[in-house]
């Protein structure tokens, strides 16, 4: 009974327009931040290394370079302060988590494979 109580009320919880993403896909995170009385959108953009979880309790982590130094940020997938997640570009890659590319440097750090091009080899 328990189970289907939590069930019901984690129901009206989750992100009702569903954002299609994987591994590899470079995003845009807009995220709504508060700063007294007001509130504005901020835009986090970078490559998604890894997805965890299920349910209510998923996450996903995001990681760009910025100012040579890189950054990551974990959001909750059906987080309230998440107001949308555009998808830029996707990529194809053959890992369930990218953290190989915290080693990397400059323009390779930001490199994965698109996966436009495979799809257009394939057509010719």
């Amino acid at each position: 009974m328990n189970q289907a109580l939590l069930k019901k009320i984690e129901s009206g919880q989750y992100r009702k327009d569903d954002a299609k993403f994987n591994v590899g896909d470079s995003v845009r995170v807009h995220t709504k931040v508060v700063e007294g009385d007001k509130e504005r959108i901020q835009i986090f953009s970078g490559v998604v290394i890894g997805k965890r979880g299920g349910g209510l309790n998923e996450t996903f982590t995001v990681r760009r370079i910025s100012y040579g130094e890189g950054v990551e940020r974990i959001f909750p997938f059906h987080s309230p302060r998440v107001d949308k997640i555009e998808v830029e570009r996707q990529g194809d890659v053959r890992r369930a988590k990218l953290t190989y590319l915290r080693k990397r440097i400059g323009k390779g750090a930001t490199l994965v494979k698109e996966l436009e091009e495979k799809v257009v080899a394939k057509a010719k």
